[in-house]
């Protein structure tokens, strides 16, 4: 097979949550135990940080990526989900894998793998570890995909866990309260390994106290009121504390004995995105009309979009809107401005909401547009609607957003 055939194979063979939702995601980790059998467990002694949490996991899995590819530390990561490419997935120093490295390891491993009827991100964990090993980075960052207990990534033994806060997200498989989606997360918690919780309270913190108690694991809450003492290349406030929970993190390593400068931490801090190839946060795709583009998928994040919006001069707001169908619409329909032009639209994904769905739903709330039967095509007119002092918005899912940067 060449690069595109094993996409192919990988996309129509295996199950993928991201695409067809909770029909694809296997509430244990049996399959990926079987696949670090086939492996040679390649999971056993990767040096790495985990990290979970609703929102700004990505976020702050990229920093310290950064930070520590400043510091001279060959840097894996490993996030999801990717915009453009399959293989933004798998970086080591912001350098994505080969595609003759994806090749090889599909029709390596596939005879084997395929009895397993391993997931499409079992596949990719799978990939991620191995190339690691096989590449010998000296520390690499594991972001969760879903969840944290149950998750696939959930074989690994880190030198710091990092819980970055908790949301309202996949309740239909973490549970019905933030209480049951904390313990969820907190399954990540492992003996004797330090953690960083960057956002709690009230009894989601009293979940990962007692967690980390039960654990014997040193347990870190940041200050997220303190001034962050770097320039960070990622806007908003959201992002400072994302760097805040990242600098905590930094600190338990100096204190296992990595050489991490405070140089090397404002290096890393204000060059995210040129490091690692971070994108799709707030980020900036066009001028005359300002076009902006975040991959806010949830309540959580698209109150964060809101946050962003008061903080953007402009005149009149298009926001060019799609979203899947098992997120809860309501709570991210009623975030959203009601003094703004709306382009409705799907991602080409069966997952994705339809776009005459969304218009009705929103039109219920007091947000109006119309129906468009792409991504690409909603943000064309919403371009040519604005003058140069609007701004266009495309948000509501990392699908949308990697159909237009």
């Amino acid at each position: 097979m060449n690069y595109n055939e094993t996409l192919a194979y990988l996309y129509e063979r295996l199950p993928m949550f991201q695409r067809i939702g909770k029909a694809a995601y296997k509430a244990d980790l049996s399959n990926t135990h079987a696949l670090m059998d086939v492996l040679g467990h390649p999971e056993r002694g990767l040096t790495c940080i985990h990290l979970a949490g609703t929102n700004g996991k990505g976020s702050t899995a990229n920093m310290l990526a950064s930070v520590l590819q400043e510091a001279g530390y060959r840097t894996g990561l490993h996030t999801s989900p990717h915009l453009k490419d399959f293989r933004e997935r798998f970086r080591i120093n912001g350098e994505m894998v080969p595609e003759e490295t994806v090749t090889q390891f599909v029709e390596q491993h596939r005879t084997a793998f395929e009895p397993i009827a391993a997931s499409f991100f079992e596949w990719g964990v799978a990939l991620a570890l191995h190339w690691f090993r096989e590449k010998k980075t000296d520390i690499a960052l594991i972001e969760c995909g879903l969840g944290g207990r149950l998750d696939s990534t959930n074989v690994v033994t880190p030198l710091v866990s990092i819980i970055t806060n908790i949301g309202w997200d996949h309740a239909e498989l973490l549970g019905d309260s933030l209480e049951k989606i904390a313990v969820e997360k907190a399954g990540i918690i492992k003996p004797g390994i330090p953690v960083v919780v960057g956002e709690a309270e009230g009894v989601v913190a009293e979940v990962f106290r007692r967690k980390a108690e039960d654990n014997g694991a040193p347990i870190t809450f940041p200050d997220q009121t303190k001034p962050m003492p770097f320039t960070l290349d990622l806007p908003g406030e959201h992002q400072q504390r994302n760097a805040r929970t990242a600098l905590a993190a930094l600190h338990e390593l100096r204190r296992q004995g990595w050489k991490i400068s405070d140089a090397h931490i404002a290096a890393g801090l204000a060059n995210v995105q040129r490091n690692t190839g971070f994108a799709g946060r707030w980020q900036t795709i066009a001028e005359k009309p300002r076009t902006i583009v975040d991959i806010g998928h949830n309540a959580d994040g698209l109150r964060i979009v809101r946050e962003m919006l008061a903080r953007t001069p402009h005149e009149q707001l298009h926001v060019v809107l799609g979203t899947v169908n098992d997120k809860d619409i309501d709570a991210m329909l009623a975030l959203l401005p009601q003094q703004a032009t709306y382009y409705f639209c799907k991602a080409e994904i069966p997952r994705g909401l339809e776009a005459s769905e969304l218009q009705k739903r929103a039109r219920a709330i007091g947000l109006h547009g119309s129906v468009f039967p792409s991504v690409k095509a909603a943000l064309a007119v919403a371009q040519e609607a604005a003058s140069g002092k609007d701004l266009v918005l495309v948000t509501g899912s990392a699908f949308v957003v990697a159909e237009v940067v």
